[in-house]
């Protein structure tokens, strides 16, 4: 069996300050990965993710960047290649709302997912790929949902849609790039504590609805970061286009 190597270059990760997209950043700095995340507004929870990454001796920068602002994008980007070449992206970035079924939904609030979790993966992976080709190859890893297969009837519709496209996006950019030494592969975590469930006002829902998972239990942040370092690394080279489920059956 050949040796399993783990991602070379530097790795962008958005919305690197909380829940799923700082433990991908931990896991990364576990194993020597150089990592730039991004951060939306809360400054002291990122700086305290990079100490942590920094306190195992890896490169970390933590950089405030809007994933739905090209100038923003640009700039995260730029900042990365202070690290070295990009050959790495996880798009993590997203934002949920709170419950409510369609009949209830404004524009605004449709948009403001669309603008954060379809416009920003769209422009993210843009600008990775375009430094991919350049650097020789990388790997592209979207972070979906389950709900993009579920549809969150009376909850969430208006992000699992936002989800679903992340998904076509994975299909269609592997297509465009494989030829070129990039993969393009993604992850649907399933009932994940972290706290956009809090921020979406639904604190206890992983709790309330851990019995309809086959495996009985709510996953972690750290098992979805596992799959996204393996995604990333040499391991998967012959995997793309594809979106793995992290979701204990559900």
């Amino acid at each position: 069996m050949r040796d399993v190597q783990q991602p070379q270059g530097t790795v962008v990760v958005t919305g690197g300050s909380r829940g799923i997209g700082a433990a991908v950043v931990q896991a990364l700095a576990a194993r020597g990965v150089p990592v730039c995340f991004s951060y939306a507004t809360n400054r002291e929870a990122a700086e305290f993710v990079a100490q942590q990454a920094a306190d195992l001796g890896t490169p970390v920068l933590a950089v405030r960047a809007d994933v739905s602002d090209e100038a923003d994008v640009r700039h995260l980007f730029a900042r990365a290649e202070e690290l070295g070449p990009v050959t790495g992206l996880v798009n993590n970035a997203g934002v949920n709302a709170p419950a409510a079924c369609v009949v209830d939904i404004d524009a605004a609030r449709v948009r403001r997912l669309l603008e954060v979790n379809v416009v920003g993966a769209f422009l993210c992976a843009r600008e990775a790929v375009t430094r991919m080709v350049r650097a020789g190859g990388g790997t592209v890893v979207n972070v979906s949902s389950r709900a993009a297969v579920l549809g969150s009837p009376g909850e969430y519709v208006d992000y699992a849609a936002s989800k679903a496209a992340v998904d076509a996006l994975t299909v269609g950019l592997a297509r465009e790039v494989a030829d070129q030494g990039v993969r393009v592969v993604g992850v649907r975590p399933g009932l994940i504590r972290t706290d956009i469930h809090a921020t979406a006002g639904d604190p206890g829902r992983v709790e309330r609805l851990q019995r309809s998972v086959p495996m009985g239990r709510g996953g972690e942040a750290a098992e979805v970061a596992e799959a996204v370092v393996w995604l990333l690394s040499d391991a998967a080279s012959y995997v793309t286009g594809t979106t793995l489920d992290v979701s204990g059956g559900r």
